[in-house]
């Protein structure tokens, strides 16, 4: 999907493009043929590209870095294009691969789509050495298929609990220091328990309900637990026995039982005006909720359910688009919008975490010792999205042409759960759709 949250949620979405429905991402008949590369050209020349316009404050670092761009050499030529964030994703899709520019923004998930359509070429030849040893593990494995990069993103994004320090200690709840002493899953419920007993109204859990579990939230949200639990929403290309397995049937009840101690958070505002102690979300929550409890807060990873923490990851990236007569002069922007300055400059404007290396170790909130450290150990332990185990920790949602069947029958069986429906039924349910599709579809291969 492409959009973070409807205008009242904005600021609280910063720099995730995560909340509403992921934009359904037709296939074309003849897709997944042999692979694209764009032309090389001259690297000089005018260049077009596309990006969304969010937020103004990010539109402003971007325009800016155009500019800067623009400015610091007279070989090339940028003319920046923006469109508005909720017809991004669908006006790349109903565009076709001759008519998009020489390089174009897409939100994480869609990728694989766009490069099945044959929309973006690898950027491998394209951007310099220096560039792709400076993204960090978790970026480069958002934006990879099959050892070829498509995308290169200037920010990420990751989960945690956030608590209210307070609360905490009134109810006589230890909580975890880090990644290394996680709650279990057992000892989050226990948690919840305790605090419940000390709550007037009998809250202590907010997750995010109001951005709806049905939509593109629920999966990033949530997709943690399944892998977590020691399942996936796909295996080899399935998802029967992956996303319906035993273990991850289990976990879905335990998230279930949490409903009792939830707070819908209909105004946003469970957690800042401490109606609950403990918030699931993201980094994106930080700036109000630091503002609200100062030295109260504390950031903690999500709970155990067997194959260690887990959490989500990716956010909006940068490619090439496959038919670029000019893949010279497209790299060498990109090697510039990805440099420090504008990392940095765009990380302020939105709060995210730093996708780049250097950025990342220079970052006030996300560097050793910053108070958002949790979600840059996190991103340290990438595990991509296929080799699962308990030692790696940020999981990228599945890089496939047929991810927005899987993220909607998902995320649809979430919210059934959670309303009460028996989770065996709905996980099995949507395994079948998830696996009809990618039958229907020759399982959507990218050469």
């Amino acid at each position: 999907m492409t959009a973070r949250s409807r205008k009242p949620r904005r600021t609280a979405l910063t720099g995730l493009a995560l909340v509403l429905p992921l934009v359904a991402v037709a296939a074309c008949e003849g897709a997944g043929g042999a692979d694209v590369s764009a032309e090389e050209g001259s690297g000089k020349g005018t260049i077009s590209v596309w990006a969304h316009q969010g937020q103004e404050s990010e539109t402003v670092a971007l325009q800016s870095a155009v500019e800067s761009f623009n400015e610091s050499q007279s070989d090339i030529k940028v003319k920046l294009k923006l469109i508005p964030e909720q017809d991004y994703t669908k006006t790349i899709t109903a565009t076709s691969a001759s008519e998009l520019p020489d390089v174009l923004e897409f939100d994480g998930p869609t990728m694989a789509n766009f490069v099945y359509n044959k929309k973006l070429a690898p950027l491998d030849d394209f951007v310099s050495a220096g560039t792709l040893d400076n993204a960090t593990d978790a970026a480069k494995a958002q934006g990879a298929i099959d050892g070829s990069h498509y995308g290169l993103g200037m920010f990420d994004s990751g989960l945690g609990v956030y608590g209210n320090r307070k609360l905490l200690d009134a109810a006589g709840v230890t909580y975890p220091k880090g990644l290394d002493d996680a709650w279990s899953a057992k000892e989050f419920t226990a948690a919840l328990r305790a605090l419940k007993a000390e709550d007037s109204n009998g809250k202590a859990l907010d997750i995010s309900e109001q951005y709806g579990l049905a939509t593109e939230w629920g999966t990033y949200g949530f997709a943690p637990v399944v892998w977590s639990a020691g399942g996936s929403l796909l295996r080899d290309g399935k998802a029967a026995d992956a996303l319906d397995a035993p273990e991850v049937v289990s976990a879905m009840k335990t998230v279930q039982s949490w409903k009792t101690y939830v707070d819908a958070n209909t105004d946003g505002n469970a957690f800042a005006k401490g109606r609950v102690a403990l918030s699931w979300v993201g980094h994106w929550a930080y700036p109000a909720y630091s503002k609200a409890l100062g030295e109260d807060l504390v950031v903690l990873p999500l709970p155990d359910f067997g194959n260690g923490p887990k959490t989500g990851q990716g956010s909006w990236a940068w490619g090439i688009g496959a038919n670029s007569g000019n893949g010279k002069a497209a790299g060498a922007f990109l090697d510039y919008l990805l440099n420090d300055a504008n990392v940095t400059a765009m990380t302020k404007a939105n709060g995210a975490v730093p996708a780049t290396k250097s950025a990342l170790a220079k970052s006030e909130l996300y560097r050793e010792g910053g108070p958002l450290r949790l979600f840059a150990d996190q991103l340290a332990k990438p595990c991509g999205d296929s080799d699962i185990t308990s030692s790696c920790v940020a999981t990228t949602r599945p890089i496939t042409a047929g991810y927005p069947t899987v993220t909607a029958k998902f995320s649809e069986a979430l919210n059934s759960i959670y309303g009460g429906a028996d989770a065996k039924e709905a996980l099995s349910r949507a395994a079948r759709a998830i696996d009809r599709d990618f039958s229907d579809n020759g399982g959507y291969p990218i050469p």
